[in-house]
């Protein structure tokens, strides 16, 4: 079997890759930055059993759809077909939305949501046509509820359980499998970056869960392949978000409202609390 995983460098995308690899899959690990995907090789080929013959490593910005298309088709040229994609290519940049620079927010949106569909539109005719394949896009549990700080992110991995629906539907009659999952905070090179920036608005939510190994999240995400899971969620807070979101949003953020008030002071954020009673009232 043939495993594609963009983002495959680190985190959540590598520690699927060594599962796949610890199997005797083939694997193609496609990430922008050579030296990291050298890393990855090695850290992959080190494991017991691990044939590195067959692991692949590509360089490749999946923002550009030329791109990721020749890389695939590069891929696929040594391994075979693609059986399973993996597209966990992703960055987060958390900041407020009128301090965030055009730039910062576009390339979320772009790597994020965009990045993906270049990677699955790589993928899906070769699936269809042989009607086999099964593909797997990673999300994030900031995908259940607006964050403070992460407009971009929230939108471009919001974006992505939509695409995932309608794609779906699209290959329900093809052969071809259509995944989603929300992991939460997950510990991960990017994660230590992105504390240093996490707004302490963002903290007051985010930071009373305690975060996932990169392990636990990918054999959560594998195990859910296997057993051929539409929807993957962690943790009871974000499978309650996932069902209950209706409901327990608007209770969730008048309580963030009166906190963020207590802490830094009702002149800081004029009129938060009428904005969040009223669509407290809304939602009734």
């Amino acid at each position: 079997m043939h495993v594609i995983v963009t983002g495959g460098s680190s985190g959540i995308g590598l520690a699927i890759a060594k599962l796949y690899a610890a199997r005797g899959d083939r694997v193609s690990l496609l990430a922008r930055h050579p030296g990291r995907l050298e890393e990855a090789r090695a850290e992959i080929a080190s494991l017991q059993g691990v044939d590195d013959a067959l692991i692949r490593i590509c360089s490749v910005d999946v923002a550009s759809a030329a791109e990721t298309a020749r890389t695939v088709e590069l891929c696929e040229a040594s391994f075979g077909p693609c059986d399973i994609l993996i597209a966990s290519a992703g960055i987060v940049e958390p900041q407020a939305f009128d301090a965030m620079p055009v730039s910062v927010f576009d390339e979320q949106i772009a790597i994020n949501f965009l990045g993906t569909a270049n990677a699955v539109r790589a993928v899906y005719k070769g699936m269809k046509r042989r009607r086999s394949g099964r593909i797997m896009m990673i999300s994030s549990g900031a995908a259940l509820i607006g964050i403070f700080g992460y407009t971009a992110y929230c939108a471009s991995k919001s974006a992505l359980a939509g695409f995932a629906e309608a794609l779906s539907t699209e290959a329900a009659a093809t052969g071809v499998y259509v995944s989603i999952c929300f992991p939460p905070d997950t510990l991960t090179p990017q994660y230590r970056r992105e504390i240093s920036l996490r707004p302490r608005e963002a903290e007051m939510l985010m930071g009373a869960v305690k975060p996932w190994s990169a392990e636990a999240v990918a054999a959560r995400i594998v195990r859910g392949l296997d057993r051929g899971q539409a929807k993957i969620h962690f943790g009871l807070s974000l499978t309650a978000l996932a069902y209950f979101g209706p409901l327990i949003k608007p209770l969730l953020k008048w309580w963030l409202s009166r906190k963020t008030r207590k802490i830094f002071g009702q002149d800081a954020y004029p009129g938060l609390a009428d904005t969040a009673e009223q669509g407290f009232d809304r939602d009734k």
